[in-house]
């Protein structure tokens, strides 16, 4: 059997789509399942972008449950994100406790800040824009344009990651294969 070249290395390791039946086929059983146990949460009640990405920073090693009141909370204090860059930083961090990992509210600080001064206190909804605050990743920057935005972007959480793994991947490690995992989550975009 001939040794694989590099390049046919990596194109067996390319996602295999589901056909297009397959596709429908999950995302009418998945939003299915959203219907029946589908949590009431705030920040699934808004399409501000300033509270979306405030949720999501939150939610960030956080449980749901520590985070809602203290998402309450930060917003009540800082409605918008020109409240928050007007914030001293160590006030900002006083607000966030107990939620810990205190890069994040100062990440949180410096996005406010930079939106103030670059985009006239509106979060951008481009990808790349978004994706050049220090603190917003691919999820957060996805998470903002599909909830904020309503546009198609991919999402890839823990949950999504163990979902899609365990229904069209199924072997291997899932931490390995977060690039194939990837093109699965933006190709069930419904």
């Amino acid at each position: 059997m001939p040794a694989r070249s590099p390049s046919n290395k990596k194109k067996s390791r390319k996602a295999r789509l589901p056909d297009p039946s397959t596709r429908r086929r999950f995302q009418r059983r998945l939003l299915q399942w959203y219907g029946e146990h589908g949590r009431d949460l705030p920040w699934r009640k808004t399409s501000d972008p300033y509270h979306i990405l405030v949720s999501e920073v939150m939610l960030q090693q956080t449980q749901v449950d520590r985070v809602i009141p203290k998402y309450h909370e930060f917003l009540e204090r800082y409605p918008s994100l020109e409240h928050l860059a007007e914030a001293p930083v160590a006030e900002v961090k006083k607000t966030w406790y107990p939620l810990g990992y205190n890069i994040r509210p100062e990440r949180l600080h410096g996005i406010a800040c930079e939106t103030v001064e670059r985009y006239g206190g509106k979060l951008p909804n481009d990808a790349d824009e978004l994706l050049s605050f220090k603190g917003i990743g691919r999820y957060t920057a996805g998470a903002i344009r599909s909830f904020a935005f309503n546009e198609d972007a991919p999402i890839l959480d823990t949950n999504v990651i163990r979902v899609l793994h365990r229904i069209f991947v199924a072997e291997g490690d899932p931490k390995t294969q977060k690039t194939r995992l990837w093109e699965l989550s933006e190709a069930l975009i419904p």
